[in-house]
């Protein structure tokens, strides 16, 4: 398999870090690796670029990537952090002269029909998105002959998917996994993993419980995102995690 570049996008919750109106140290930090947008990555595979999903941010994450070609966007669940910003795919549809291929769960296809209906419309108004929709489950599928492996996960009661590509996954916003999806998560050389704060969360891991999750998978590298100002900052975290395991930060790449 060729090396993947992976790039966060964004590391922070669905508030993004400074909150609006928050008047905490960490909100008023001066450090860049305290500033997060909303969660989403990067995945550059070759000539195939992308990106695991759109949040209200997306924009700006395009433009600070200078990325000039998208082939699909996968979408992890439906939250509105998630999937806010599909509208600026347009802007790709143009340069590139194709519909954006979409990949997700029925459910979350649903979901983007009606907070987007203007998309699905029987008349479209002139320069709405064009997407091509393919539904997804937790059989591997492939884009363009790359596999992606589902990873199955639940944020609370919501069901969503994580991806395993090669020896790297990628999983946010999840609380619990079963053994059948710690199966799929052994062996890898890279594992991205939710760690909101150090306080349990009803419906995130908290950095102690992504620490345990890492221990018990043991992959060779992990990194923690979705990222609340809770969690302090950045600089003095990491000085607290163990030698492998490090806090994503906005505008971070790696290479696999």
């Amino acid at each position: 398999m060729e090396r993947i570049k992976i790039t966060f996008l964004g590391t922070g919750t669905s508030q993004g870090v400074p909150v609006i109106a928050c008047p905490c140290e960490v909100c008023a930090s001066s450090d860049p690796l305290d500033k997060r947008l909303r969660c989403s990555a990067l995945l550059q595979i070759g000539e195939k670029n992308i990106v695991i999903d759109s949040g209200p941010d997306f924009r700006q994450q395009m433009l600070r990537a200078e990325l000039k070609r998208l082939d699909a966007i996968i979408f992890t669940h439906e939250h509105k952090d998630h999937i806010a910003g599909l509208d600026d795919v347009r802007a790709f549809n143009y340069v590139q002269q194709r519909p954006m291929d979409i990949y997700a769960e029925e459910r979350v296809l649903e979901a983007l029909r009606q907070e987007f209906a203007y998309i699905f419309a029987k008349y479209k108004y002139p320069g709405v998105p064009e997407l091509t929709l393919h539904t997804i489950d937790e059989t591997p599928f492939d884009i363009d002959g790359l596999q992606i492996i589902p990873i199955r996960a639940m944020h609370l009661n919501l069901p969503i998917l994580g991806f395993r590509i090669g020896q790297f996954a990628y999983l946010t916003d999840a609380n619990g996994i079963n053994e059948t999806t710690k199966s799929k998560l052994h062996g890898l050389d890279c594992f991205v993993v939710n760690g909101l704060r150090k306080e349990k969360h009803i419906s995130h891991f908290s950095l102690n419980e992504a620490l345990a999750l890492i221990d018990e998978l043991r992959p060779k590298q992990a990194y923690i995102t979705h990222i609340s100002h809770h969690l302090g900052f950045h600089s003095e975290v990491q000085k607290e995690l163990p030698p492998n395991v490090f806090l994503a930060c906005d505008g971070l790449e790696l290479i696999l």
